[in-house]
């Protein structure tokens, strides 16, 4: 349950694409950070394995003020040495998920290009997002992702995680606003309307 002036947010992050440091690419240990505010931040695992493609399917939960709230960082980590190096962030609008038509527990599946500390880009991050208890009910079945596309969405990125630490790791907070990316590929234009946004491979639009 949330308060009238907080929400809690279910970020399950996926994959991303293509991550290079200095021009290279990330040879193991990239994380992804989900931060809300300065002292309101949880993160995935370190791939081990993904390289520059890392897979976590791992939620991250975290608390949302509201109304103020107009956006939340998503960005992916390399652990180098003794410490951590953003490979990326975008700032996600909350508009993204939260109001409009759509109830609060609607499940978002969204992409966003990340750039780098310098502002250029470097790769692709893919994640979903609902509001936890958010409500809304009634819809025609839209409230909730569908059994049916969990189970689809499962099956494609191999089941999901409820590990979810909180790193506490170190970065900068201005942030432009990210563009979601569009024009990939898809395997959830189905399933009633349960689902909106989509990953996406491949694209090199903005």
């Amino acid at each position: 349950m949330h308060s009238a002036g907080t929400r809690t947010l279910e970020f399950t992050i996926l994959s991303a694409e293509d991550l290079r440091i200095d021009g290279r690419p990330v040879k193991k240990n990239a994380f992804a950070v989900v931060r809300t505010d300065p002292s309101n931040s949880g993160s995935t695992r370190a791939d081990l394995d993904g390289g520059s493609y890392p897979l976590w399917n791992e939620k991250v939960v975290v608390e949302m003020s509201m109304p103020m709230q107009k956006s939340v960082t998503v960005e992916v980590q390399c652990r180098v040495g003794s410490g951590n190096r953003v490979v990326g962030s975008v700032a996600v609008p909350v508009s993204e998920f939260l109001g409009g038509l759509t109830p609060e527990d609607y499940l978002h599946f969204l992409s966003y290009r990340l750039r780098d500390p310098r502002g250029v880009r470097n790769g692709i991050v893919n994640f979903s997002v609902r509001v936890i208890g958010g409500g809304g009910g009634g819809g025609g079945g839209r409230g909730n992702c569908s059994a049916a596309a969990r189970k689809e969405v499962g099956a494609e990125y191999g089941g999901f995680s409820t590990y979810g630490p909180s790193w506490g790791a170190q970065s900068s907070w201005r942030l432009q606003v990210g563009v979601p990316v569009a024009g990939g590929r898809s395997n959830y234009g189905g399933g009633g309307g349960a689902v909106t946004g989509v990953p996406v491979w491949g694209s090199s639009r903005a």
